[in-house]
């Protein structure tokens, strides 16, 4: 039997908790980032956040909009912006998919998770979304209850 090692090069870095709860998510795509040297080592340090940014499609193009990166203290002269515009890799129909569903009404692109994949990389997971309304977050959070309580029930009687 082959044992499960966990891979020592994947690691997350940020991830957006509440997307899954201001959100419904439909799909999602991972997607490559173009990132500075020193972008890279901050990242490896731990310092992000990609909470209240978001994705969009403008001239062709797939970017990364208002993702915090820490300033990396090491590369003082050659460091970089922390809430710069940063390009998202992805093929051209993956591309005029996305474009074609932020068209629809009410969709928008929500990066859901960042890490660094097996091979090192760092990757973005990124969901096509509806914004979901008041009622709709009240409906998910009794639902979200009514789950711990059945487990709950289940834990007690079994």
């Amino acid at each position: 039997m082959a044992q499960n090692k966990p891979d020592p090069n994947y690691k997350v870095i940020a991830e957006n908790r509440r997307a899954r709860y201001d959100y419904a998510i439909e799909s999602d795509l991972e997607c490559g980032v173009v990132l500075s040297g020193s972008e890279v080592k901050s990242l490896r340090q731990g310092g992000s956040n990609i909470a209240e940014s978001y994705a969009h499609v403008d001239d062709g193009e797939l970017w990364l909009v208002n993702s915090y990166i820490a300033p990396y203290e090491q590369a003082k002269t050659w460091g970089h912006e922390e809430r710069r515009k940063r390009k998202l890799l992805v093929n051209k129909k993956e591309l005029s998919r996305l474009w074609a569903d932020t068209q629809r009404k009410g969709m928008t692109l929500v990066p859901l998770v960042m890490y660094f994949n097996h091979a090192g990389r760092v990757k973005l997971k990124i969901g096509i979304a509806k914004g979901k309304k008041n009622h709709d977050k009240r409906a998910s959070d009794a639902k979200r209850d009514w789950g711990r309580q059945k487990q709950r029930l289940l834990r007690q009687s079994g």
